[in-house]
């Protein structure tokens, strides 16, 4: 791997230097490549075992105010020098755009730390296949009413990436990622229902067991048998720790500088003031060791940091890449390519303790559709999930809608559970909402 990232390093350099030569007065350079195996399967046999091995280097060009773009997957001298011209050629075509640009040097990465990303796996595709079949047998095996499988998968990648520019910068890491997941289908006379379970991490050996992934495939899709419909009505709603995470994914929508400077986010005017109750806090941490989402450097080569989102209920930044931040007249917050490693606080106790918070209403374990209006912030989505009476699960419900406005939920907010979920970039526990209107029958 060390000696890959040289070799691409080094193209980076050239095609930096060729640009240059051109005559361009900025220019920026990255490359990302993958390699790893993937397997799939289905009623125990084996339908897809596929091996990837690729990446693309991209480079942007600007001459003056003039960008122009190009990309290869060959990193010979003779197609890195004709990407490059063709770069160069596109930007004379294009508009001046005084907002574009590479970022500030003083914001760029001056020193990579190393986040321990990088774990290789040694499991060979004989043991990806039998650990892809052993989750799905485990699922099928652990309860009568699993009557079909929408198939098992495990991924095993490592990669790297490097970014250069004009101002002198390189900077790369590598990385590792592994996932197990299961979906199964239960069935109890004409009721079908569909769930499913995974576990990922930097590590493979910290992977949940196929075992307990294949058990806990089964043991989610037949919780959901026997669902019903409810009546319309206004009531609290808890969404567990899995789905929370989308909430939070709409905010950062709301607060991302290309929806702010075209004025196209309900949340517009909210930087300093009350979003969350006074009690909430979000920290987005870059630099966690072995973190899903954590990176030193966005795509723009700019440094990540440790910040503050939100404090006591109180919007602090906002999210802006280099560009959105010209715009604005404002300076990038490091988020080109995204958000790394969000923190939502918690501190309203287990899943149970937020079932007996919840009291009676609806919890909410699966979302559908795209009823999302980030403009107005009107919410309105397809759900499924659980009654809750007197802080005890009592049946399925399904074919439901739930809908507010963002705001209102946000503000809404009762407490956030200590059951993280770890699996992904927004990490939080489940959310209890005071009130949301309910549509059923």
């Amino acid at each position: 791997m060390i000696e890959e990232i040289n070799q691409v390093e080094q193209a980076v350099s050239e095609a930096v230097a060729l640009a240059k030569k051109l005559g361009a007065t900025a220019s920026e350079v990255s490359m990302s490549k993958q390699q790893g195996i993937s397997v799939g399967c289905r009623m125990q046999e084996v339908e897809t075992v596929e091996y990837d091995y690729g990446g693309a280097l991209g480079i942007a060009v600007w001459f003056g105010q003039r960008k122009g773009t190009a990309s290869t997957s060959d990193l010979s001298p003779e197609a890195l020098k004709k990407t490059v011209e063709a770069a160069c050629n596109i930007a004379k075509y294009t508009s001046e755009d005084p907002f574009s640009g590479i970022a500030d040097p003083d914001l760029m990465i001056k020193t990579v730390p190393d986040l321990d990303l990088y774990h290789p796996s040694n499991i060979n595709t004989d043991q990806a296949i039998k650990m892809t079949l052993d989750c799905e047998k485990a699922g099928l095996e652990a309860d009568e009413r699993i009557q079909n499988s929408d198939g098992a998968s495990f991924s095993s990648h490592t990669g790297f990436k490097v970014y250069g520019n004009s101002t002198g910068l390189i900077a790369a890491y590598p990385s590792s990622r592994h996932s197990l997941s299961c979906a199964l289908i239960a069935g109890l006379g004409e009721d079908m229902q569909r769930d499913y379970a995974y576990t990922v991490s930097r590590v493979a050996n910290n992977l949940e067991s196929a075992d307990v992934v294949g058990k806990r495939a089964a043991a989610e899709s037949v919780a959901r048998l026997n669902a019903r419909q409810l009546s319309t009505m206004k009531v609290p709603v808890l969404f567990n720790s899995e789905i929370a995470s989308s909430l939070f994914g709409h905010f950062i929508a709301g607060i991302s500088g290309g929806n702010l400077y075209r004025k196209a986010t309900f949340l517009l005017d909210s930087l300093n003031t009350q979003v969350f109750p006074d009690w909430l806090n979000i920290v987005e941490d870059p630099l966690i060791p072995q973190g899903l989402s954590s990176r030193a450097f966005d795509s723009e080569g700019v440094a990540t940091q440790k910040r503050n989102i939100v404090e006591n209920g109180v919007l602090n930044t906002w999210l802006l890449t280099s560009y959105s931040a010209n715009k604005m007249g404002l300076q990038t917050t490091g988020h080109a390519g995204g958000i790394h490693n969000w923190l939502v606080g918690a501190g309203g106790g287990s899943f149970q303790q937020m079932l007996q918070k919840l009291d009676t209403g609806l919890l909410v374990t699966e979302m559908m559709g795209q009823g999302v209006n980030v403009v107005t912030g009107d919410y309105s989505r397809g759900a499924a999930g659980f009654w809750v009476e007197k802080g005890i699960i009592q049946y399925p419900v399904h074919e439901i809608t739930i809908a507010g406005k963002l705001s209102d939920m946000f503000s809404s907010i009762v407490a956030i559970g200590d059951d993280i979920d770890p699996k992904g970039s927004i990490q939080s526990g489940s959310v209890l909402i005071s009130e949301m209107q309910v549509a059923g029958n």
